[in-house]
């Protein structure tokens, strides 16, 4: 992270002179200015009958001590190695987001996006607050594909009457598979095993209708 600009998501923000501009950031961001950094990018003049006057600023949010622990880790790491990965960083209520991007970024969605979640799982031990990482969206595609799983085991399971045990899952397709198996009724599912890699039962809370 040469600095903080390069690694946050920046945005404009348009208004009629600085405070209302700032203003509007805050509304957008959803947190205060004083959380934020601003540099003004352009003032317009607009000639409508009226002269009138409006101010571009670009605002992105401070990184915090506890961001801190997280980037500098990565920064540290990503420049030991030969690759042209870069990140920005996203702050929510109670998690840092960690977004990848780059040429190399193929790299980290090889097998699953396992290099991605090693990523994640790492800079969790460090960091005071919780990590996710991403990278050309792969949560998204993840997501609907383990829910598109899940929901064709659990039919198996609703018509058969006979539990199932899905192959080894990260803490991450863990989660995403009991949130998608709650949903669907008279389904439950269950984690097995130690360590980091665990095995997830789908099981019948009661007989199918069927």
């Amino acid at each position: 992270m040469e600095n903080e600009e390069k690694n946050s998501e920046k945005q404009e923000f348009l208004g009629r002179n600085l405070e209302d501009a700032i203003g509007h950031a805050e509304h957008i961001l959803k947190i205060p200015r004083t959380q934020f950094n601003y540099e003004i990018v352009a003032e317009k003049t607009k000639l409508f009958g009226i002269k009138t006057k409006e101010i571009v600023i670009r605002a992105w949010p401070k990184l915090t001590n506890e961001d801190y622990s997280a980037t500098k880790f990565l920064d540290s790491l990503l420049a030991k190695y030969p690759l042209d990965l870069h990140y920005y960083t996203k702050q929510g209520q109670d998690m840092l987001y960690i977004i990848f991007d780059g040429a190399d970024k193929g790299l980290l969605l090889q097998k699953d996006g396992a290099l991605l979640l090693a990523f994640q799982h790492i800079l969790n031990k460090m960091s005071p607050q919780k990590v996710q990482t991403d990278c050309d969206f792969f949560r998204k595609r993840k997501e609907r594909e383990l829910k598109d799983y899940v929901k064709h085991v659990a039919r198996r399971v609703q018509e058969s009457g006979r539990n199932e045990t899905l192959d080894l899952m990260n803490p991450y397709e863990r989660r995403l598979v009991h949130i998608a198996a709650n949903q669907i009724s008279g389904i439950s599912t269950e984690s097995m095993g130690e360590g980091f890699l665990k095995k997830v039962r789908v099981y019948a809370t009661r007989k199918s209708h069927r």
